[in-house]
């Protein structure tokens, strides 16, 4: 909508662009009508660049559609061609599904956790003295996440059906996504005794991954020719960036104009520079990290570890011992937001918790609260950073909490104390 208002306005303004735009209509609707009355193969084997052309050309055809001419035919065999593209293995890249959460960033997520919650049964089923997680298997499961949303594409769009839709992802699409999922990654275990001295032994457990090919899968599978082509296809390389957004990475933390805008909207006029970053650079986690004890990452931007499935290996929480995916815990996510704003130079707990971190601080008082300024739990159990003020002028917070598994922000509920980081005053 927004595109078409701009294309409006250009084409009312440019006497010369409207006087032009019904031939351009022409001209688009006869390509379009070309591809439109392409097989769904054809459509289906189209390139990335030719379906940034087909929103190009849309874009061209509601300029036209201003000036009247042939562009409500054309905009009617865009949609047509578009309609083509989510029945084909393509049809992947339409779900996202933000509003009703099952698009396919949302079931990436889902099975992640199952994945993890998976590795935690075998661990609490299997008596042992000591776990073996092989890591780089398990990172290796979670890299793998192109290769099975191509071949899930390509199974799913066989014989008419579809691979997602822009209402997201249906029942019997994530049970496939499931399967898909699973015969790619299989998870494999064994214990092993081991001599621990002259009349002793341990049990170790190894827990490890099998991951197989999109190669492999086109035999197991039974792929044709054809079906092996639009695989082929899709495992290009110029489709990985729209893979990665499919798959809900967050290697990108940039915020967006309008993201930067409404958190800017909530603090102060007069907020220094420096903290102004101190929240924006909080706010790029937001939602994205999961919660782990003694979780820390001293890492300029995404940390490649995040959601690998790890054991909680720090003692002192009821989940010490579990395997969970690796995040942060509160004080690891302000120790990062601090590292990140000052270039990886300043820790602001110089490798301590909450309490080595407060005791970095200045105490004031509530009254005196600027965003930027961290606030705690009694005896220092949790710590958060002050983001801005709602509507009616009470504190913000942000911080990784425990109880939502993720960086969330909240109002000063459980927080009792309030100080100022000396990083402002060096």
């Amino acid at each position: 909508m927004k595109a078409a208002d701009r294309s409006a306005r250009a084409a009312q303004k440019t006497a010369q662009a409207t006087a032009k735009a019904p031939q351009r209509a022409v001209k688009a609707a006869r390509a379009t009508a070309k591809a439109g009355a392409a097989t769904a193969r054809e459509a289906a084997k189209a390139s990335l660049a030719a379906i940034k052309g087909a929103v190009a050309a849309a874009q061209e055809l509601i300029a036209a559609l201003a000036a009247g001419g042939w562009a409500v035919v054309a905009v009617v065999l865009v949609l047509c061609m578009v309609g083509l593209l989510i029945a084909s293995p393509f049809g992947l890249f339409f779900s996202n599904a933000e509003g009703n959460g099952s698009g396919i960033p949302q079931a990436v997520a889902q099975i992640n956790g199952e994945f993890t919650a998976r590795i935690e049964q075998i661990k609490e089923e299997t008596p042992h003295d000591i776990l073996d997680l092989d890591n780089d298997t398990v990172a290796a499961v979670l890299d793998n996440w192109c290769n099975v949303l191509a071949v899930y594409a390509v199974r799913a769009s066989a014989d008419g059906g579809s691979p997602s839709g822009l209402d997201g992802l249906t029942a019997e699409n994530l049970a496939l996504l499931r399967e898909v999922f699973w015969d790619m990654n299989q998870i494999s275990s064994f214990t092993e005794a081991v001599p621990k001295g002259e009349d002793e032994t341990e049990i170790v457990l190894h827990i490890t991954a099998v991951v197989k090919t999109p190669q492999e899968m086109t035999v197991e599978y039974g792929f044709t020719d054809e079906r092996k082509e639009l695989l082929e296809e899709l495992l290009k390389p110029e489709y990985q960036e729209l893979f990665q957004t499919l798959i809900g990475s967050s290697q990108d933390l940039t915020l967006s104009v309008e993201q930067v805008q409404e958190i800017l909207d909530s603090l102060p006029d007069d907020l220094s520079e420096e903290r102004r970053q101190v929240i924006l650079t909080a706010y790029q986690l937001l939602g994205k990290v999961n919660y782990f004890w003694g979780g820390k990452s001293l890492v300029l931007g995404w940390d490649s570890r995040w959601g690998t499935p790890k054991e909680v290996w720090a003692a002192g929480s009821p989940s010490t011992g579990t395997v969970r995916p690796y995040g942060l815990d509160c004080s690891g996510f302000v120790d990062w937001v601090f590292y990140n704003i000052s270039g990886g130079t300043y820790v602001i707990g110089h490798g301590g918790g909450a309490h080595m971190q407060h005791t970095y601080c200045d105490p004031i008082s509530w009254t005196e609260a600027v965003p930027g300024d961290l606030v705690f739990y009694p005896e220092d159990t949790h710590v958060g950073i002050v983001c801005g003020f709602d509507s009616a002028g009470n504190v913000q917070i942000i911080h990784c909490a425990s109880g939502a598994n993720n960086v969330v922000v909240t109002g000063k509920s459980g927080f009792t104390t309030i100080a100022r980081p000396k990083f402002y005053s060096s």
